[in-house]
């Protein structure tokens, strides 16, 4: 066969691969075999994330045309009313970093658990500066009652130690998503020294952090862990969650559900609902019960 028609067979083969990066409409995909090739759809769909398996087919050296994408394990996603923004396919960790400085927020965490649930992701919070001893003991605090709830929390230091983290990556393809300013790229960069993201200073004034990531970006851990870094989320809409869904993502509220006096019951001030009486009797966090109402009422 000659060079030409080896060329064209190679061209006409669909070649797997996985989205390491996202640009608008333009994606970075690595095949089975280490090679990257920047990619477009076919066509004008849209609709990828970064963690996507795709087809491939070559057209010239480096270039390629994304013919078809796998089903996903999991997707996670934030919408609104208006639209919807991909965050990560494939995952099966997210990984909210929160910090004790800049402040965190706590609906936003909320809004990421909800998020995971959904799609039974596994979570991992990490509050990260551990060095700052007063703010932090304060802000582990807070994140206490989530440790109660069953989710992973550990505290780290991602300019000096990230020991602690390393066993929960091992084998996972894990997200990181927070808030910016709470130092997701320098965790980033500790794990993944050739990654080099940018890294900002944070406004106390304004008690925030800049954006300094501005696209999603898939690295390498070891052969068996790989890790996404998303740009930092203020906010984090679920407008895709149906309200009669929203309850399923507090894990706590999950024996309660279905066993009030009527079927429909928002949990709100309907009478005979179990889920407010276990609130009014300890057994559920009310901060969790305002949560969830905030998020029913948007």
């Amino acid at each position: 066969m000659s060079a030409v028609a080896k060329n064209s067979q190679k061209k006409s083969q669909l070649i797997n691969g996985q989205v390491i990066a996202a640009f608008g409409r333009h994606f970075s995909i690595e095949t089975e075999d280490g090679e990257v090739l920047s990619c477009v759809m076919r066509g004008k769909r849209t609709g990828l994330a970064c963690g996507d398996q795709v087809e491939i087919k070559s057209t010239t050296p480096g270039q390629g045309v994304i013919e078809r994408i796998k089903v996903r394990k999991t997707l996670l996603y934030r919408s609104d009313a208006f639209k919807e923004k991909l965050i990560a396919a494939n995952v099966s960790q997210i990984i909210i970093v929160v910090a004790a400085v800049p402040s965190f927020s706590e609906e936003l965490i909320t809004r990421c658990l909800v998020a995971a649930e959904s799609e039974g992701i596994r979570v991992l919070i990490v509050l990260n500066k551990a060095d700052l001893i007063e703010p932090t003991s304060a802000a582990a605090d807070k994140l206490s009652l989530y440790k109660e709830l069953g989710y992973s929390l550990i505290q780290i230091s991602a300019q000096e130690d990230i020991s602690e983290l390393y066993p929960y990556l091992q084998g996972q393809l894990s997200v990181l998503a927070g808030q910016s300013g709470m130092g997701k790229s320098t965790l980033l960069n500790t794990l993944v020294p050739q990654a080099k993201r940018a890294t900002a200073e944070i406004s106390e004034a304004l008690d925030s952090g800049c954006h300094t990531t501005t696209h999603s970006r898939l690295y390498h851990i070891n052969s068996d862990s790989d890790i996404i870094d998303s740009p930092g989320i203020q906010e984090f809409g679920l407008n895709h969650i149906k309200a009669e869904n929203l309850a399923w993502g507090f894990v706590e509220f999950h024996p309660y559900i279905g066993h009030c006096k009527f079927n429909n019951c928002r949990h709100v001030s309907e009478p005979g609902c179990v889920l407010m009486q276990a609130t009014q009797d300890g057994k559920i966090s009310k901060r969790r019960l305002v949560f969830y109402h905030k998020l029913l009422n948007h």
